[in-house]
């Protein structure tokens, strides 16, 4: 399938090329202010389906709201009509087209015009009223109040908020190009005359600018979000998105001593938290027991064994383990335990415990094994 897409340079556009290109085998034509008539008209007559995502939204004169938005559409569909072409055609506008201003009329004008090349040409056409769209590569401090946040906050810049109240409609990029890849087999989600793109979400701006704050205390504070929120976890891959690219790594603490180190690496407040020991040769770490906590080692280098004995029992419970041989040992409470590295080498294990250590109450409790 040949594929035609306006616009590909745009935010909407590089993503969803990104994807075409790498999750299909379609021939993709990227129409951008660069391609010339020539091109356009050769790309329009081999197009199976147009991507309709060019637009303009911040012009340095009003008068480019039509230019962009209504001018370039009614080229567009008029050397597809004239190359008698049968493509489908998807047009990505925006809910301002609702609005009395300059952008939401010239949006208006072009959908209008797509509405009249299907009534004339009987061929398909799929109208989507966006509203705010986030995702990565969107531009800071141009029309993406999510895009401004997350650069900023993650490049240490002030941000305005005027009214924390104001309510959001938000979608995320990968839901927008799902959708968009929908109407290609023909499972798009129809809301009367116009399309639209499934979930959105609906947050206050305070919350977003919180939400963001909260995503760079994180990697001080060794925490991760809660994933189990759509929004959450589709705002923390944004936000990350723009990191300096000399500021993707962070410092752990490591707590060193003649035995080894042990390091805090990810915490959760309902997942619990993982770290790294290491061991030095011939070192034993543990000795102590636990009414409530619980953990998992996994020994990814070296070799060694961990102990175990019940309170109150004698009998000794051995699992020797190595980074050759991968799996998980689950530490039961009530017994106490401990590790001790049986080889040469460093040993490193990756320790899971299922609640963040408090050291108001640690939970653990002095017993040789």
């Amino acid at each position: 399938m040949n594929i035609l897409v306006t616009g590909a340079n745009g935010f909407i556009g590089k993503n969803l090329v990104a994807d075409l290109n790498y999750s299909t085998d379609h021939d993709i034509f990227k129409v951008t202010r660069d391609t010339t008539d020539n091109e356009l008209e050769e790309y329009s007559e081999k197009a199976d389906f147009v991507y309709h995502l060019a637009g303009v939204n911040r012009p340095n004169d009003e008068s480019e709201f039509m230019k962009g938005n209504y001018n370039f559409t009614e080229k567009l569909l008029g050397i597809l009509k004239e190359k008698k072409s049968k493509a489908p055609i998807l047009m990505s506008s925006s809910i301002q087209a609702e609005k009395d201003n300059p952008y939401g009329e010239s949006k208006r004008a072009g959908e209008e015009s797509v509405f009249k090349y299907n009534e004339e040409t009987g061929n398909r056409v799929f109208v989507y009223r966006l509203p705010n769209v986030f995702g990565k590569w969107s531009k800071p401090n141009y029309n993406s109040v999510v895009a401004t946040f997350c650069h900023n906050i993650a490049n240490d810049l002030p941000i305005i908020v005027n009214d924390e109240s104001v309510n959001l409609k938000l979608v995320y990029i990968d839901d927008v190009v799902k959708e968009f890849k929908n109407a290609l087999t023909h499972d798009e989600n129809i809301s009367h005359r116009f399309y639209e793109v499934d979930p959105v979400h609906e947050v206050k701006l305070g919350k977003v600018e919180e939400l963001i704050n909260s995503f760079k205390v994180s990697r001080k504070e060794r925490t991760i979000p809660n994933m189990q929120d759509d929004f959450t976890k589709k705002l923390y891959s944004t936000y990350l998105s723009y990191l300096p690219e000399d500021r993707f790594n962070y410092d752990l603490k490591m707590n060193v001593d003649e035995r080894g180190s042990f390091t805090e690496f990810l915490k959760t407040a309902d997942r619990g938290q993982v770290s790294v020991n290491v061991s030095k040769p011939g070192v034993i770490k543990g000795n102590h027991w636990h009414h409530t906590k619980n953990e998992k080692f996994l020994v990814v280098s070296g070799k060694g064994i961990i102990r175990f004995r019940k309170l109150n029992c004698d009998n000794v419970i051995e699992y020797y383990v190595s980074g050759e041989k991968l799996e998980v040992i689950d530490i039961p409470t009530g017994y106490t335990h401990n590790i001790e590295n049986l080889g040469n080498q460093d040993m490193v294990t990756i320790m899971w415990a299922n609640e963040m250590f408090d050291p108001n109450n640690p939970d653990t409790f002095f017993e040789e094994v």
